[in-house]
């Protein structure tokens, strides 16, 4: 049973991957679901309300934070690529955020953060919230970003935060490295749900990861929070070693934890006029 503690929630990133995996699931957690993304993806639903925005647009991500009691924030790009979107929508869009947030008095941000922030350790390292970043890339550094901006708003203005290091969050593991790293969806939204109702959050840096057997990243700063993953990738080893050869140990997408973020790119930067 999840216990409703927010009337109103505010989903961004509302249209891509996990935020459609996320988009009912959420309903039990609130009253209202508030959804948001850059481009448009449909009406709202029963108890849905859909605000459009550019993370990058200070005016408009205010308008979107307006009224909402907490904030789940996915949105932003996802992947390594060309600096300028990721600036736009992950640090500007980030930093618009915190400030909408500020000034709206929304006092509980759950923010995706991501593995790639500590993609630089070696899967032969076992790691906790307490080792410094690592980023794998510039989609890794700007993640990196938002965990030490979140912090600053949590010191100075005491909005509490979980940064959650999302592993691999898919239906099911789909190679060897996401043994390690893989998040079902409903343990996804077990962890956002503990995240809004722990009594006390904090600053939290969390791995967003299932029960897996093998695994890089120690949790147990993160046990005040109270999430208890109920899934496991250990159903699909034998079915995933089958269907894949073993690791080259030479290619560095096998020795780190980022695994092919770590060779990515570089890439050719686009002009901030044609970033939407």
């Amino acid at each position: 049973m999840t216990i409703k503690v927010h009337e109103k929630l505010l989903l961004t990133g509302a249209a891509g991957g996990l935020g459609k995996a996320l988009r009912q699931r959420l309903k039990a957690n609130c009253t209202t679901l508030r959804l948001s993304d850059l481009q448009d993806f449909g009406a709202a639903e029963a108890g849905e309300e859909v605000v459009l925005a550019n993370l990058a647009d200070a005016a408009a991500v205010d308008a979107m934070v307006k009224g909402v009691d907490a904030i789940i924030h996915l949105g932003g790009i996802s992947v390594e690529g060309p600096f300028t979107p990721i600036l736009q929508g992950n640090i500007i869009g980030a930093y618009n955020l915190y400030e909408a947030a500020r000034k709206h008095g929304v006092k509980r941000v759950v923010f995706a953060s991501s593995n790639h922030v500590v993609g630089f350790y070696r899967q032969d390292q076992t790691i906790t919230a307490d080792d410094p970043p690592r980023p794998d890339g510039l989609y890794g550094l700007s993640k990196a970003f938002g965990e030490d901006l979140s912090r600053l708003y949590f010191d100075r203005y005491g909005i509490e935060t979980a940064c959650v290091r999302i592993g691999s969050s898919f239906e099911e593991p789909r190679d060897r490295r996401m043994l390690a790293t893989w998040l079902s969806f409903d343990d996804l939204h077990r962890l956002i749900t503990a995240c809004l109702t722990t009594p006390v959050l904090g600053h939290s840096i969390i791995f967003g990861m299932s029960d897996n057997a093998v695994t890089w990243w120690d949790n147990s700063r993160s046990r005040h929070v109270g999430y208890v993953p109920q899934d496991s990738s250990d159903v699909f080893r034998d079915a995933i070693y089958a269907r894949t050869s073993s690791p080259d140990l030479n290619d560095p997408s096998a020795i780190y934890q980022g695994g092919g973020f770590v060779k990515a790119g570089p890439f050719p930067d686009v002009s901030p006029d044609k970033v939407a």
